[in-house]
């Protein structure tokens, strides 16, 4: 402890600047707040630092190295192909994570907002201490928004270090490996292994349950699947991974399957088996805070916990961990703050996993329709039928419209080309209470992948035109 720490007051403090922290900062200044953010890492948080943004940075320069290697469909024939991977990991570093991220820093400026790097403890319901290195300080504050992420789950029997690598060390490789093990099938490892496969490496997913890709339709992970097996990734359900030895060159991973042990050789492994939300040591239950038997804080629909003046965004409350849904979460409790009678509640909550293909989902499926007792059914056009995906040489995969008994929409799904920007069209007719006829009577451009979601809803009225 520093002598003479004395308390500093502050008005809206944010803990955490990632896509939930950050925008619940700007948007608190933007409602006359003085806002002060609270950083232990680094700016832009998991997401824009080793996450969501450097691994589509990856998948992008994969699909590039596959096109340069193989364009002959097109008539197009490259000779000599090879990728520096050095000079790929310095552009997604440096032309793209620094510059989102720089970008933050700029938008804290231009709203005096004040950054703080540190950890944060909560001492009461109104004051906390930042731990720096060398010292530490304690803060006063009148109102906290907890925007504190998630961390990668480490498993017995591998613990993470040079060779056993959470999603941070897959995402910081310094050469694509000729043999990776990913050890989860979920959104994370799925694609990142879609990534190193696409650079090179022989992949090989251990999944633990029956399928990958749990959250997504059998229809559409088996388009992923069959993906994977053209492009040098094998998978193997039921698998459960038991330890790991490292060698002088590599890593053996042992795991089971209908109880017998294998063992695979690898470069390197990479365990994405889920994240926990990053709650415990901070404080919150010496501040009074209520939290859930998972370690999630509880909320109201604005963020309020059950201290009136302390909110909680993002992975550290319930619901899907998705960096836009912190977001959103960020905005209501920055604008709770401020009075406004702002609430979560939405119909449709989209996910995307950057795979080949893509797969994109909002609101509701059949079945999860059918279990709430909704009389719904599906619709679903093929990309095969649509002519921007045939000048693509992308045609694997469909949109699929959900639909009540009034043909109201009331979910979607997309696998296939443009699947994670499609599916923002789909969200916003769902939250509009929008029907099949309305998105048939909109007119798409001609020839667009949007097209597909025009002609399946005719599909689901019954007057389909281009099937």
């Amino acid at each position: 402890m520093v002598v003479g720490d004395f308390a500093i007051d502050l008005d809206t403090v944010v803990i955490g600047s990632g896509p939930g922290g950050y925008v619940a900062a700007i948007r608190a200044a933007e409602m006359g707040q003085k806002v002060t953010v609270i950083e232990r890492e680094f700016i832009g948080g998991v997401c824009l630092n080793v996450g969501c943004i450097p691994s589509k940075a990856l998948i992008s320069a994969g699909h590039r190295y596959q096109d340069a290697l193989d364009s002959t469909v097109f008539g197009v024939q490259s000779k000599g192909a090879t990728l520096d991977f050095a000079v790929t990991q310095d552009w997604k570093q440096h032309q793209v994570v620094d510059k989102l991220t720089g970008g933050v820093s700029m938008l804290f400026k231009k709203h005096k907002i004040e950054t703080i790097m540190g950890e944060a403890f909560l001492k009461d319901d109104h004051s906390l201490r930042v731990m720096q290195k060398d010292s530490a300080q304690t803060y006063n504050f009148k109102h906290l928004i907890i925007a504190t992420g998630s961390r990668p789950i480490e498993i017995p029997g591998f613990k993470f270090g040079d060779r056993v690598l959470d999603s941070t060390g897959g995402l910081g490789l310094q050469a694509v490996p000729k043999e990776f093990v990913v050890i989860g099938g979920g959104y994370i490892g799925s694609e990142l292994a879609s990534a190193y496969a696409n650079l090179g490496a022989h992949v090989t997913i251990l999944e633990g349950t029956p399928s990958i890709l749990p959250n997504f339709e059998k229809d559409m992970v088996q388009l992923v699947l069959k993906s994977f097996k053209n492009r040098n990734i094998d998978v193997i359900t039921n698998a459960m991974a038991k330890n790991t030895e490292e060698t002088n060159d590599g890593v053996k991973v042992t795991y089971t399957v209908d109880g017998a042990d294998q063992v695979i050789a690898a470069d390197y492994v990479m365990v994405t088996v889920g994240r926990r939300p990053n709650t415990n040591d901070m404080g919150l239950e010496i501040a009074g805070i209520e939290m859930s038997d998972r370690g999630l804080i509880k909320v109201d629909n604005q963020g309020r916990t059950n201290l009136p003046n302390i909110y909680a965004i993002g992975d550290v409350v319930a619901g899907a961990a998705l960096a836009h849904k912190a977001s959103y979460e960020g905005k209501i409790a920055a604008e709770a703050i401020s009075g406004k009678a702002s609430a979560v509640d939405y119909k449709a909550m989209p996910a995307v996993c950057y795979t080949d293909p893509e797969l994109a989902t909002t609101g509701l499926t059949v079945q999860a329709a059918k279990d709430q007792g909704i009389d719904a059914k599906g619709a679903k056009f093929p990309f095969a039928a649509n002519g921007r995906a045939l000048s693509l040489a992308n045609t694997d995969g469909f949109v699929r419209l959900v639909t009540n008994a009034d043909n109201t929409l009331i979910g979607a799904q997309v696998a296939g080309p443009g699947a994670s920007d499609l599916i923002s069209e789909l969200t916003l007719a769902v939250e509009s209470g929008m029907n099949a006829e309305d998105l048939a009577l909109t007119i798409h451009p001609h020839p667009t992948l949007s097209e597909a979601i025009m002609d399946d809803a005719e599909l689901a009225l019954g007057l389909p035109v281009n099937i």
